[in-house]
């Protein structure tokens, strides 16, 4: 595929037009002024040309008040965000201040309408899913979203709205520039209103697409989810150089559809090969397809965001697809290998199949593209939970216990359905009735000192133990079962206890897997414990 040629338009003239007479002749006959990134006027400080890894002084003279007074007249008014244009145009300038508010420094842009750029994502905006954006300052964001905004607006009929809260898309003054095309633009009176603006467009102007630059707050992070809950596509651009930026930052990992810690059961968590506490994604990304833009010519597409992310929560590699334009303008793709299903199941040994007799017909050929799967293991039926009932115990206090210890136990109101009899000390002498229809119905009833949560944490594991059948020995042998809890403890010494410094709980074992877990953490000088009892006893391992 080729990409059509890019034509690009900046308007330099009318950026040094407004610099300092010195700045001009500096820059009149650069041969690479089209390189030309910004201008850094500062007082008292020579002014400075920077250009793609490099800066270059202009002049000797350094940069008096009356240098910067002169080119702020020029300018249009400074906005809350200190930043401020020049109508008609899409250059740049943003202001620093004193203490007193006077402007001592000026950061002028050069803002450059490209046309081209969008043939690195043209087939992901015929999908009309959400996109965002992301990179590091300078390397193109704001451009791009420029014409994809043009784009959807003039090729694919779209009604657009830009929200241009600096004047950054659409330019200075209250004519946007030609380079968003039918695009309509919607001006910010003040950066932490952002957010009402982008609700103001869905409610007011019913848009198709919404492009919006720069989500920084958590308000705008919110209101983002609520526009695409209501059917509109939203084109963006965030701070974060890649994905996993997105997912540390809390402010906007919403985007991306949020973390949130869950708790695993222990089978859930040996399937997983994990800890029992892991991170996990809270819901739908708002954005289900996202680019991290590295150059202008390499770009990173990533078509389900969702399922990024979690290969990121498992500690996995992310596997985007690779967007380049070469010297010639075509466009190369490099597509990743398919993921694997999450979570994996544990890996097997190889099992030797015997090779059919000579004469024996051939089973019939598999329709293409069609892949072997192992037969599922055979459903194993889980324990029965245990019905308790609580005699002169509170209902919600030992459910609260039930749920943090995950423990497979019923909490009934009724001394008839109930499997055994839990009860304080002192309320049992006082209800005679509960006791003479547990003896009638040959209940056990056990008898704990108080009703706080440590004694009845204890005394519904010791009662989940005897009412828990025996488990069969496999005929061949735990040897998987060892692995797999040699790789876990490895896990936690190393990505744990080791790097944060704090104690790590590993699943219940017997005890010669324990013993295999101990000897391996003594390798690594840490401290471990055997916390539990009967067939609930585990590991827990220390700093040293």
């Amino acid at each position: 595929m080729v990409a059509p040629p890019q034509r690009i338009t900046d308007d330099l003239d009318r950026l040094l037009e407004v610099l300092p007479e010195a700045v001009q002749q500096a820059l009149a006959g650069d041969a690479s002024r089209q390189q030309l990134l910004e201008v850094v006027l500062d007082l008292g400080r020579v002014p400075e040309a920077r250009y793609p890894g490099r800066a270059v002084a202009l002049g000797e003279d350094v940069v008096g008040r009356s240098d910067l007074a002169a080119v702020v007249q020029q300018l249009g008014t400074f906005g809350g965000d200190n930043r401020a244009g020049i109508e008609c145009t899409l250059h740049r300038i943003s202001a620093i201040r004193n203490r007193t508010g006077e402007i001592v420094g000026l950061t002028c842009r050069v803002g450059r309408a490209v046309f081209g750029t969008v043939a690195m994502v043209r087939d992901l905006l015929d999908s009309g899913r959400s996109l965002l954006l992301m990179g590091r300052p300078g390397v193109g964001k704001t451009t791009a979203l420029r014409e994809i905004a043009r784009v959807l607006a003039d090729e694919l009929g779209k009604r657009v709205v830009v929200i241009d809260t600096s004047n950054e898309i659409a330019g200075d003054g209250d004519i946007p520039h030609p380079a968003i095309g039918r695009a309509r633009r919607m001006q910010v009176a003040r950066p932490e209103l952002q957010h009402q603006v982008m609700i103001e467009a869905v409610e007011n102007h019913m848009p198709e697409v919404i492009v919006i630059d720069e989500i920084g707050t958590e308000l705008e992070a919110q209101a983002a989810r609520t526009i695409a809950e209501r059917g509109v596509m939203l084109v963006a651009t965030a701070h974060g150089n890649e994905l996993a930026n997105l997912i540390k930052n809390p402010t906007l990992s919403d985007l991306v559809g949020g973390i949130q810690s869950v708790t695993l059961g222990d089978e859930e968590a040996r399937r997983r090969r994990t800890q029992k506490t892991v991170l996990e994604r809270a819901a739908e990304p708002t954005f289900p397809l996202a680019v991290e833009m590295h150059s202008r010519n390499r770009w990173l597409v990533h078509a389900d965001v969702a399922q990024t992310v979690d290969l990121l929560l498992r500690g996995q590699a992310a596997r985007p697809q690779v967007r380049e334009l070469d010297a010639e303008g075509r466009l190369q793709l490099q597509t990743p290998p398919p993921a694997q299903s999450l979570p994996g199941p544990a890996p097997r040994r190889p099992v030797e199949r015997p090779l059919p007799a000579p004469d024996a017909p051939s089973p019939p050929p598999r329709p293409v593209g069609t892949v072997e799967r192992p037969l599922p293991p055979p459903a194993v039926e889980p324990a029965p939970a245990l019905r308790v009932y609580p005699a002169g115990i509170g209902r919600a206090a030992l459910e609260q216990v039930v749920r943090a210890r995950q423990l497979p136990v019923e909490v009934v109101g009724s001394v008839e359905v109930a499997d055994v009899v839990l009860s304080a000390r002192q309320q049992l002498g006082r209800d005679p009735h509960v006791r003479r229809q547990a003896q009638e119905l040959g209940l056990p009833i056990l008898v704990i000192k108080s009703a706080a949560l440590p004694q009845l944490q204890r005394a519904l594991e010791r009662l989940v133990e005897r009412h828990r059948p025996p488990r069969p020995e496999a005929p061949g042998g735990d040897g998987d079962d060892a692995l797999a809890a040699l790789e876990e403890c490895r896990l936690a010494v190393e990505q744990v206890v080791l790097a944060q410094g704090q104690p790590v709980e590993l699943l219940p074992r017997n005890e010669r897997v324990r013993q295999l877990q101990s000897e391996l953490a003594s390798r690594y000088r840490v401290r471990t414990a055997v916390f539990g009892r009967g067939g609930d006893q585990r590991l827990r391992v220390f700093p040293a």
